[in-house]
């Protein structure tokens, strides 16, 4: 299997004059690639949740469904971080879309297939699965990013690119609408994304390029001129070692552990508000389905314009420093969440403004986070150290978020969650400072050292 996915080798250097045109022909295309493709990922990442309140009419609680749903943070955790470092030894051009067409196959089973649906054992299992391919959708983006995007134009590049989940998942919400009126079938919410998942896999395979010197052209910091500072010393399109990576660039990497943890709580406030949301609207703030769908729909669309602020601010504001800009984010977030949290059922534009905000706040922390791990490793070790803050927090924050949550609404009430996803908010807000002074205290040593 690895064999077949492996990098393809350099081409001889093309020096015709077309040179340039060309690169910055295939910098676009590779873009639309990786961006609809990650689109049609999160088409059918997060669907299941629009069908939890139809399975809990079933008869199902809300724990059981909290099990099953961990099963994708579970895998994902885990694949994103294992296939992050095959992808990054990988074809980004067949590794991405085998994923996807995976997932998509997944969720037309689902959808289809009573006996998919028939016991909280049979879905987790099935969302294990889709959790483990939905790993092969991150690490070879943010490969294809830091190939054919060099580092002063990252931040702004990976903000554009990261707002593709906001498209996939807030057409979540619309396209459960539309399957069920057409089809007559709530099972639309899960098989209508996977038909269309199928299709994007074979967009991304004709679009996507593995790295420019794979088509006879420059490395990125060649055709640029524009070479990273973070990591002194390396040659940055050297092929790493898998051990050399996960020890060497991960495992004694003190900067990338404390981002990871400031991730675990990041994604407990980004997916308790998400993945819920459909459950609560319903049943404390009296939502139908059209009005859940809109509301999901505008979380997921609202993080777009907050997601390319958030890039913006901390390429141009904040010189390429990704913390500041998340700590005023978190900060936002709390308030919106308290918000969310404390109105009065019956106030249905508070409601949605408050789910916008916190859509348009919580995904700028997620980005910045995922840039600031490529910021501090070579090129070849991407995948892995974006795929060890997705273990963290998936892991800890979405299976938190999945499983705590539902436990705590059955026993305690709704109140509790939102107690908690307080409290993450908060302790987002330390652990990304302490990266924050962690950083300022390089630079003044890399500054000293110039002297």
């Amino acid at each position: 299997m690895f064999k077949f996915l492996k990098t393809p080798p350099n081409k001889p250097l093309r020096k015709d004059e077309n040179v340039a045109k060309d690169y910055n022909k295939l910098r676009w295309q590779v873009f639309f690639g990786i961006f609809v493709g990650y689109a049609g990922y999160y088409l059918v990442r997060k669907n299941f949740t629009l069908a939890m309140p139809d399975l809990i009419e079933q008869g199902y609680t809300k724990l059981e469904l909290g099990f099953a749903l961990s099963g994708v943070a579970i895998a994902y955790g885990l694949s994103k971080f294992l296939m992050g470092n095959v992808s990054d030894r990988s074809d980004a051009r067949k590794f991405m879309p085998i994923g996807l067409l995976m997932s998509g196959l997944i969720m037309i089973t689902m959808g289809f297939f009573p006996f998919a649906t028939s016991s909280v054992t049979i879905m987790f299992i099935l969302l294990l699965l889709n959790g483990w391919f939905q790993g092969m959708g991150w690490p070879p983006s943010g490969r294809i990013m830091v190939q054919w995007f060099s580092i002063k134009e990252r931040g702004t590049k990976m903000a554009f690119w990261n707002t593709a989940h906001n498209i996939g998942g807030g057409l979540i919400g619309p396209l459960a609408i539309f399957g069920v009126a057409y089809f007559s079938d709530w099972h639309a919410k899960l098989y209508l994304p996977g038909f269309i998942a199928v299709f994007i896999a074979l967009i991304i395979y004709l679009t996507l390029r593995d790295r420019p010197q794979a088509v006879g052209l420059p490395a990125i910091e060649d055709f640029k001129n524009d070479y990273p500072e973070a990591i002194e010393g390396v040659d940055q399109n050297a092929m790493i070692s898998a051990k050399e990576i996960f020890i060497k660039y991960v495992f004694k990497n003190k900067l990338l552990w404390f981002i990871a943890i400031a991730n675990i709580f990041v994604y407990l406030v980004r997916y308790g508000v998400l993945d819920w949301a459909p459950t609560y609207l319903k049943e404390v703030k009296g939502f139908s389905l059209n009005e859940t769908g809109w509301a999901y729909f505008l979380y997921e669309w609202a993080g777009i314009p907050g997601t390319i602020l958030a890039g913006i601010v901390s390429d141009k504001w904040f010189k390429g420093k990704r913390a500041p800009v998340s700590i005023i984010y978190m900060i936002l977030v709390l308030i919106a969440v308290v918000i969310y949290w404390k109105n009065p059922a019956g106030n249905p534009m508070i409601d949605n403004l408050a789910l916008i905000s916190i859509g348009f706040l919580i995904y700028g922390p997620v980005m910045l986070i995922g840039v600031q791990a490529l910021d501090l490793v070579p090129k070849n070790a991407a995948g892995t150290a974006a795929g060890f803050t997705g273990l963290f927090g998936y892991l800890g924050g979405a299976l938190t978020a999945n499983i705590a949550i539902g436990y705590l609404v059955d026993n305690y009430g709704w109140d509790s969650s939102f107690i908690l996803l307080v409290v993450a908010c908060i302790l987002s807000i330390v652990f990304i400072g302490y990266t924050w002074i962690i950083e300022n205290k390089n630079h003044a040593l890399k500054e000293l050292n110039k002297i």
